[in-house]
């Protein structure tokens, strides 16, 4: 069933396709017959014709053009008026539906010196006629566009908000600068919850908006962003300046999307495990779908995973409440246990030029890679792994921690990597691991933090650049390294195991947290001292004697100790995005939306061209056949307004792109027709013909590479 609605979708998509092209066609053909010029042909796609229509000779398997001819030729010539009842022009539909054209008398794109003397043809129409009939068809797409814009914005587009999630540490809106003076602002960047109304005195009106904002902005550009933030009544505004994505490589505020508080749904066939996961986290008789009430003693009137990060982290561990109601009806109240967080740490990958990448340790001590899932139909679970394996080694890399790991697997993209895991207290070894073309084997990782003492080594300096949570990759490549955190030099060998610390035995690196934490909010000033009992590393083998180690700790990190924090074990991926609704109070302002929105898509799109110039977007950003259809697909699934968005959004594109000044699309003949206006003489043949073959070599070379991009994007990127 799910392989049919995905064929329907594409269908969907295909036809929408055709009728943007349709109307762009129309729009010539209407003006073609209004300028007296003889129209040959209508068609939608290229190549043979699957069917054609005559007036005349009625519907056509193929194509009816070779008994045409015959009859035009038998009255003397092909520029003579065709027989009486029988129309000249064929509507046909061809089999590639990858495009469409008008054919008149005495035009062929692929050959300017086509001319006819027949008074109805083309050449032997007036050069402002000729503009007319040669812009009918952008102009056509652009009116269309803002119908279809219109009739969305009436019914309404149910859209994300541009209400921040997440800020991303290190991004620029981590380290957006205020820009003035407001009590309830003590801390530079934006926040979670905060309601972006403006980007440089543009209107935002969701999370697309703001995405397009960023992405177009010019490289290295301070933008001034006004934001909505709760428990502050007036707008704040802040100077943000975007940076590239290390996945995207678009310029980004890197910011994540707002949750809302309602439970993600659930397919029947997973809907049973859902609930189960639910069960784990101590949301047990919750069902898909169930809305947050209430959450501890905070005070919301719609709570959202903001609300359950902050009760989490304010309740210093303790246990805390939540309301959820069920879809079927009746609420359920559950208590949550908050998940101890160890410190954050960033590093730039100096081995990938802008590339940052996360890691958690505790003042230097950083958990092994271990195997959180394995689906019984993944690729993991067939090369030999399962849920809780501990890697010992990956390839060359020893007791990796889950930076190292995942390091050492992309190395490996499209080869096999030896593994050793620990299973139930014994190594087992797995030689032959297939990594995909995605460097990826195909499990979700997780840490030992929760489930063993045993600690990795601090990344090498000589590829990972320590950065702070507020530093972009740039500022921190500039300065000299920072000196690693002391548990990082205590001199305790990657694949150790921690038996105690402080006289007191720990079975997990959580447990050492807590004691660590504890011994120092008992300290509130000055260094620590500490005293471990560390078993040396025997790759799983055997047990190894215990020694004991020394551990001093700085007053700063001691600090960062006492600071450490919680957060919900209901993270904010489990409930569905938020939405707001798009529209329009009344068909005049539709109008108004639909205008604007039709301007705003030209001037995006022209400004795609300009930002590829710059630099600021690459090739591989830009979306050919297959990319578009695929983006198409994924609209419908949102549904029917959804898909007619995307066609206003197609028609723009198309207008655009066809009045850009190439040679072979309108824009190029538009300006040949300019020349001739002005200078009462047609631009050669040969000039013509030149320039028609350096369009095609253009034209072709950009289907080829955007093509390749959609196939890279969709199988091996």
């Amino acid at each position: 069933m799910e392989a049919i609605g995905t064929v329907l979708d594409v269908l969907l998509v295909v036809a929408a396709f055709g009728f943007i092209i349709f109307v762009h066609e129309l729009g010539h053909f209407v003006a073609a017959k209004w300028a007296g010029i003889r129209v040959l042909g209508f068609a939608l796609g290229f190549g043979p014709a699957i069917v054609s229509f005559r007036k005349g000779f009625g519907l056509t398997l193929g194509s009816s053009s070779g008994r045409y001819d015959t009859l035009v030729r038998a009255r003397g010539a092909l520029g003579e008026p065709p027989p009486e009842g029988v129309s000249p022009t064929e509507y046909r539909l061809n089999w590639v539906p990858l495009g469409g054209y008008v054919k008149m008398l005495g035009q062929e794109d692929d050959n300017p010196a086509a001319r006819s003397d027949a008074p109805d043809s083309y050449n032997r129409c007036k050069p402002w006629k000729r503009m007319i009939v040669i812009s009918a068809g952008v102009i056509m797409n652009l009116i269309t566009a803002a119908i279809i814009f219109v009739i969305v914005f009436m019914v309404g587009l149910r859209t994300e908000p541009a209400v921040i999630g997440e800020v991303l540490p290190g991004s620029a809106a981590a380290t957006a600068t205020f820009a003035g003076s407001h009590p309830g602002v003590t801390e530079p960047g934006l926040r979670p919850g905060d309601l972006i109304e403006s980007v440089d005195g543009d209107q935002i009106g969701s999370r697309k908006d703001l995405q397009v904002a960023s992405a177009m902005s010019r490289k290295g550009r301070e933008l001034e962003v006004v934001v909505r933030r709760p428990g502050i009544n007036e707008p704040l505004r802040f100077s943000v300046t975007p940076r590239e994505d290390p996945v995207t490589r678009l310029l980004s505020f890197g910011v994540g999307p707002a949750s809302s508080g309602t439970l993600l749904e659930a397919k029947p066939a997973v809907r049973a495990a859902f609930m189960a996961q639910l069960a784990q986290m101590g949301l047990a008789g919750v069902e898909p779908g169930a809305r947050l009430v209430r959450v501890g003693g905070l005070s919301a009137e719609a709570p959202t995973p903001i609300e359950l990060a902050r009760a989490a982290k304010e309740s210093e561990g303790a246990p805390f409440e939540v309301e959820l109601e069920n879809p079927s009806g009746g609420r359920v109240v559950a208590t949550l246990k908050p998940i101890p967080l160890l410190q954050p740490q960033r590093f730039a990958d100096k081995s990938q030029p802008g590339t940052a990448v996360g890691a958690e340790h505790l003042a230097g001590l950083m958990p092994l890679m271990i195997v959180d899932q394995a689906a019984p139909d993944s690729g993991a679970f067939a090369a030999g792994l399962r849920a809780g394996d501990v890697f010992l080694a990956i390839g060359d890399v020893q007791y990796p921690t889950l930076l190292q790991g995942i390091a050492e697997v992309r190395r490996h993209a499209g080869r096999k990597v030896a593994v050793r895991v620990l299973r139930s207290g014994a190594p087992v070894d797995l030689p032959e691991v297939p990594v995909n073309r995605q460097g990826q084997i195909g499990f979700t990782a997780g840490t030992t933090a929760q489930t063993l003492a045993m600690v990795g080594a601090w990344p090498a300096p000589n590829r990972y650049h320590a950065m702070s949570e507020s530093e972009s990759i740039e500022a921190a490549l500039d300065r000299p390294p920072a000196a690693a955190p002391s548990g990082a030099t205590l001199g305790v060998p990657a694949g150790s195991r921690i038996a105690s610390v402080a006289g007191v035995a720990v079975a997990n690196l959580l447990d050492v947290r807590k004691v660590l934490r504890d011994l120092a909010r008992a300290t509130p000033t000055g260094p620590l001292t500490v005293t471990l009992r560390v078993t040396p590393p025997t790759m799983g083998s055997a047990d190894a004697e215990a020694y004991q180690a020394v551990w001093t700790i700085s007053e700063s990190e001691a600090a960062s100790l006492r600071e450490l924090s919680w957060d919900s074990p209901v993270g904010a991926w489990y409930f569905k995005p938020q939405q707001i609704l798009l529209q329009a109070s009344d068909p005049w302002d539709a109008l108004k939306w639909g205008v604007h929105e039709t301007h705003r898509m030209m001037l995006q799109t022209y400004l795609t061209f300009a930002r590829l110039l710059q630099g600021s977007m690459k090739v591989e950003h830009l979306k050919g056949p297959v990319g578009i259809a695929h983006t198409g697909t994924i609209l419908v699934e949102r549904g029917f307004i959804w898909l007619l968005f995307f066609m206003g959004v197609i028609s723009v594109n198309l207008a655009v792109i066809n009045f850009l000044p190439l040679p072979i699309v309108d824009g190029g003949h538009f300006v040949f027709l300019l020349y001739e206006q002005f200078t009462g003489r047609p631009v050669s043949a040969n000039v013509q013909g030149v320039a028609t073959l350096i369009g095609l070599a253009l034209i072709g070379t950009m289907f080829v590479v955007v093509t390749y991009n959609d196939l890279a994007n969709l199988l091996w990127r």
